[in-house]
């Protein structure tokens, strides 16, 4: 990762030129992605296996039996954004996504922080990715050799914390070589873990009478008014976001993609609509085979809530249990080092746009990959991941409810930028006034009660683990509190480069980069 960068801009002062072609491109190289690639990179950044091991046993604590209901309602923003989302994308193809589109609508001050929501969440979530990598991988290695011993390595700090450092520079390595070598590990990783999470599903299918926790399928499961208060649809809907969380992945990389106005926004679309099924069919087989008792291998015995398939695969699976472990592994892994797509290219574009420091927009000579940004990402979510690890184990489990929080508000920020960007237009077709204006409102306002709901509720210390500073819940400080920094950090660029600020280098009326067909 050694060899020269240059950066994207030409203009003076590292500000986009635009011209009869539209805005500068940042030096990222075009037609190397299809719409199958594109929906593989979705898939892996959502991580199924991941994200159902880990989000499981907290859903159908607030949850229980309307579990499969949650999904659903937590899938309707989604796809209201990604609808948005298409739309932008259409008129204003983009690796900033978020924080381009937020700036062209509301101007930069808003954009920035809609930027630094994007980034956040990445972060965050690359923190996560990594602990979870680095428990499954010494849980193999156990499971492999049949020495206990291993397993327990995980739980050593110092042990963990390096084997994290070695997770994220494999993963920012293969991220700094390209779309090319991307495509080779995300073929084979994606792969595999839908391979046995079919698996899982049909042996549980199969073996479900034999489970003493085990309950029939009934209906009622997608009944919405079984469930007793909002505050318990607010918290399902907010976990049920972090496991859907990452298919805008697909639009950050349109100008990597063949066609990316159009197959950019589709390939969100069908990654949201594809993870649905999964994630139905998975919870339905789990609920049946284990229940949701509070004991045993029921799902909310929260001995088995930071790894349910852990509890769950030997029961299910037998002596092929060692696969569910190495699928998680491999989700992991997989979500970890495509999950670096989204913030080394925001970051690329902030700082092609002038709104981070110049570095930013300095792209690989050799591989075309913003090569700052994602040893930059890296740097930044290996640290995190370290810093919290040695604080409090609880800080881990608190960053998903976190995680929730900062996708509503820029997921949420998205829709309504969509919604004010094309105001002039809503009214013009029916197509338009769905499309623009509907969709996006619908999507971003029950993002944001989500997001105020979950603010709120989170301010009470026993919200999420229970850990508290100062009397104020754990969640809400690092929710709340990352935003404010962002705030803070956001003053300081106002001051070291304010031409972004001013709207001199990215305004609504910039033109849209051409994206080759």
């Amino acid at each position: 990762m050694t060899e020269t960068t240059r950066t994207s801009a030409k203009s003076p002062g590292n500000a986009p030129a635009s011209g009869d072609a539209g805005i500068s491109a940042k030096g990222l190289k075009g037609g190397q992605l299809g719409l199958l690639a594109v929906v593989v990179l979705g898939i892996s950044t959502i991580a199924p296996a991941y994200t159902l091991t880990s989000a499981l046993g907290p859903t159908v604590n607030e949850a229980g039996l309307q579990l499969p209901v949650i999904f659903l309602i937590g899938f309707i923003p989604m796809i209201l954004v990604s609808l948005a989302y298409r739309e932008l994308n259409a008129d204003s193809p983009d690796s900033g996504t978020t924080f381009t589109w937020v700036t062209k609508a509301f101007g930069p001050w808003v954009g920035w922080m809609g930027g630094w929501g994007l980034l956040a969440a990445n972060i965050i979530v690359l923190s996560n990715l990594a602990g979870v990598a680095v428990d499954f991988f010494y849980l193999f290695l156990s499971q492999v050799t049949g020495s206990p011993d291993l397993a327990d390595l995980a739980g050593n700090k110092a042990v963990n914390v390096m084997t994290c450092f070695v997770f994220v520079a494999l993963a920012v390595w293969v991220s700094y070589r390209g779309m090319h070598t991307t495509k080779v590990v995300q073929y084979s990783l994606v792969g595999f873990q839908l391979v046995v999470l079919g698996l899982f599903v049909g042996m549980a299918f199969a073996n479900w009478s034999t489970s003493e926790t085990a309950i029939p399928f009934s209906w009622e499961w997608f009944d919405v008014t079984k469930i007793e208060t909002f505050g318990q649809i607010a918290a399902g809907i907010s976990l049920s976001i972090f496991v859907y969380w990452g298919w805008d992945v697909c639009l950050t990389v349109n100008e990597e993609t063949a066609n990316g106005k159009r197959t950019s926004g589709l390939a969100g679309t069908l990654t949201a609509v594809i993870v649905l099924g999964i994630y139905l069919v998975v919870s339905i087989a789990t609920m049946m085979f284990a229940g949701v008792g509070d004991t045993g291998n029921g799902l909310n015995n929260a001995d088995i809530h930071e790894n349910i398939f852990t509890a769950l695969a030997s029961p299910i699976m037998g002596p092929f249990a060692i696969l569910m472990s190495l699928a998680v592994l491999s989700s992991s892994a997989a979500s970890l080092q495509s999950t670096f797509m989204s913030p080394s290219r925001s970051l690329l574009a902030m700082g092609h746009y002038g709104a981070m420091p110049q570095p930013f927009s300095r792209i690989s000579r050799k591989f075309a990959t913003p090569g700052y940004a994602t040893i930059a990402a890296g740097i930044v979510s290996a640290g995190f991941y370290a810093v919290m690890h040695v604080v409090s184990e609880n800080v881990l489990n608190d960053t998903i409810l976190a995680l929730g929080l900062m996708i509503c508000f820029y997921y949420g920020l998205t829709a309504l930028a969509c919604a004010w960007y094309f105001r002039h237009s809503v009214f013009s077709s029916v197509r338009h006034f769905v499309l623009r204006l509907l969709c996006p409102v619908l999507g971003g306002v029950g993002l944001f009660v989500v997001f105020l709901q979950t603010a709120a509720d989170s301010w009470a210390p026993e919200f999420g683990s229970g850990s508290e500073v100062s009397g104020v819940g754990l969640v809400f400080i690092l929710g709340i509190g990352i935003l404010a920094l962002g705030a803070v950090f956001m003053l300081v660029m106002a001051k070291v480069r304010p031409g972004f600020f001013r709207g001199e280098t990215l305004r609504r009326d910039t033109p849209a980069l051409v994206v080759p067909e």
